[in-house]
C-alpha cells in the first residue's frame, strides 16, 4: 500500500493519494493537481477514482481538473446536487488493488459529508484507516455553522451522531486522516498532528469528552469567522470550477502599465513584509504578506478586477500563483517588472504609513500629545488568550470591510495585531479607503508582552 499526505500550506488542507498494485485513488484533491499525476507516474499506477468527502468552502476543488487529466471518475456524498461526478451512499464499495474503500455517510459539517474506510484485504478484513474529511480532526471536530441560519443545533447533533455512531465504532486502533490540520478555518483548535487514531481522539479530544447535549450546546455557541470568499467557493464547488490545465503564465507589467491598470480598477497586491511595505508602497495597494495569502486574501480581493503582484525581487512567484489558483483567483494577471525597487528607482511616486515599535506606542500613550484610536485587529480567540492593551478597540481584520464606519476617519489610527503582519494589512486597507493617519505597530502584542508592558486580561 502507498499512502501520501499532501498538505497545501496556508490553508492547512490535507489531500491524499492512496494506491495498491497498479491503481490508486485521490481524496479531496487540490486544484493544482499535477502532484498526484507525478506520484502516479513515478509508481506506474493509474488513478481510477477520485473522492470528495464534502463540498468544500475554503478552497477550489481539484476533482474536475484531475478527472479531466486522469480519466478517473469523481464520487461524492448523496445529499448535495453536484453538477459533476456520481453520488455514492453508505455501504458503497470501491477497490484499489488489494484495498477495499467503503463509504460512511457522516453529515454534520456539511449535509453531504462522507468518510472513507480502508481495509487492506491482503492483510485483514478489519478497518485499517479512515479518511474523515471535516467531520473529525486531531483535537477538534468540524465547524457546524455552515448549514444555514437556524440549523446550528441540527448540524451539531448530526455531527455528534456521525462521530459516535459511525467513526469511533470502527475501533480504537484505526488510523484517522482528516482533511485539515492546525491553522485551518474549518476548525477552532485543531492539533498539529498529521495523523491520529480513533482511540487517541476518543481519549484526548476535548470535544469527545462531552455528552451529546453538552456537545450540541458547545458547538451552537462556538464562534467562527466566515470569510466572504466562502460563498464563492460553495458555488464553484457545487457547479464545478473552470479547468485551467496548467498554472497561468504571469505577465511582467512595466511601471507605466501598472499605473494604467490601477487607474482602471486593477487590484495591486503587495506581498512584501510589513517593514518593507510601511517604508514605501504604491498608493492604493493592499498588503498581504506572501505566507498570509491563503488565509487573508479571500477577505479583501474580488474575483473580477485583475490582480497584479508587487514584490521586491519577484522570487518564487509560482507558489504565490498556486495560492491564488487554489482559492479561485483566476484573475491573477501579472506582476510589477523590476519589483518595488524598480518603481522607486524610476522616480515614481510612492506612499508610506507610519511604523512604530511597542516603545513608540508606549511613549505616545504616556505623553498624550496626540489622541490615539488604538485598534486591535486580532482574532478574538488570540485576544482572549493573550490579553490586550488597555483602552483599545477591537475589530478583527477580516471584518473591517463590513465595519469601516466603526473606525473614525480623521483620527490617529494605531493598529496592532499579534506580530505586525495583520496590522499592516489593516493599515493598508484603511489607507486605501482614505484614512490619512494610520500607524502599524511592528511586533504587535507579542512585542508588547515581551517588553513587559502592561496587559489587560
Amino acid at each position: 500500500m502507498i499512502l501520501r499526505q499532501l498538505t497545501s500550506e496556508g490553508l492547512a488542507h490535507h489531500s491524499y493519494y492512496i494506491g495498491s498494485g497498479r491503481t490508486a485513488a485521490v481524496i479531496d484533491p487540490r486544484r493544482d493537481c499535477d502532484v498526484y499525476l507525478e506520484i502516479a507516474r513515478g509508481l506506474d499506477q493509474q488513478i481510477t477514482c477520485i473522492f470528495e468527502t464534502h463540498r468544500n468552502e475554503d478552497y477550489v476543488t481539484g476533482s474536475c481538473e484531475l478527472a479531466k487529466r486522469s480519466g478517473a471518475p469523481i464520487y461524492h456524498g448523496p445529499v448535495t446536487a453536484f453538477s459533476y461526478g456520481t453520488r455514492v451512499e453508505e455501504g458503497a464499495v470501491f477497490w484499489v488493488g488489494d484495498l477495499e474503500i467503503s463509504v460512511l455517510e457522516t453529515p454534520g459539517h456539511t449535509p453531504d459529508s462522507i468518510s472513507l474506510v480502508v481495509r487492506d484485504k491482503k492483510v485483514s478484513g478489519g478497518p485499517y484507516l479512515v479518511f474523515t474529511g471535516d467531520a473529525l480532526f486531531s483535537g477538534d471536530v468540524g465547524r457546524t455553522d455552515l448549514f444555514g441560519r437556524g440549523r446550528e443545533k441540527e448540524a451539531a447533533g448530526m455531527l455528534y451522531d456521525s462521530i459516535w455512531n459511525k467513526v469511533l465504532p470502527l475501533g480504537d486502533t484505526v488510523l484517522l486522516y482528516p482533511a485539515h490540520g492546525a491553522g485551518s478555518v474549518c476548525g477552532g483548535e485543531i492539533v498539529d498532528h498529521p495523523v491520529t487514531t480513533t482511540g487517541y481522539e476518543k481519549k484526548n479530544n476535548p470535544l469527545l469528552q462531552k455528552d451529546r447535549r453538552a456537545f450540541i450546546d458547545y458547538k451552537t455557541r462556538e464562534h467562527h469567522y466566515v470569510p466572504p470568499y466562502f460563498q464563492q467557493m460553495e458555488v464553484v464547488n457545487l457547479n464545478g470550477p473552470s479547468l485551467i490545465g496548467n498554472l497561468p503564465d504571469l505577465i511582467p507589467y512595466t511601471n507605466h502599465q501598472v499605473k494604467e491598470l490601477a487607474g482602471t480598477g486593477a487590484q495591486l497586491l503587495d506581498i512584501r513584509a510589513p517593514g518593507s511595505f510601511g517604508s514605501g508602497h504604491i498608493d492604493g495597494s493592499l498588503s498581504v504578506w506572501r505566507e498570509g495569502l491563503p488565509a487573508y486574501m479571500g477577505w479583501f480581493l474580488n474575483y473580477e478586477s485583475p490582480i497584479i503582484l508587487v514584490d521586491d525581487f519577484n522570487l518564487e512567484l509560482e507558489q504565490v500563483t498556486r495560492h491564488c489558483v487554489r482559492l479561485g483567483y483566476d484573475n491573477l494577471k501579472g506582476y510589477l517588472a523590476g519589483g518595488f525597487p524598480g518603481w522607486y528607482k524610476a522616480g515614481e511616486r510612492f506612499n508610506r504609513h507610519r511604523v512604530w515599535s511597542v516603545y513608540d506606542l508606549q511613549s505616545a500613550m504616556e505623553s498624550a500629545t496626540e489622541e490615539l484610536h488604538l485598534l486591535d485587529v486580532r482574532d478574538i480567540r488570540n485576544r482572549e488568550k493573550a490579553g490586550h492593551i488597555t483602552g483599545d478597540h477591537h475589530r478583527y481584520v477580516g471584518d473591517l470591510p463590513k465595519n469601516l464606519s466603526d473606525v473614525p476617519q480623521n483620527a490617529n489610527i494605531v493598529v496592532y495585531c499579534d506580530a505586525g503582519y495583520k496590522g499592516c494589512l489593516a493599515a493598508s486597507f484603511l489607507s486605501m479607503h482614505g484614512y490619512p493617519h494610520v500607524t502599524n505597530i511592528l511586533g504587535g502584542m507579542a512585542g508588547w508582552s515581551a517588553a513587559g508592558l502592561p496587559v489587560e486580561k
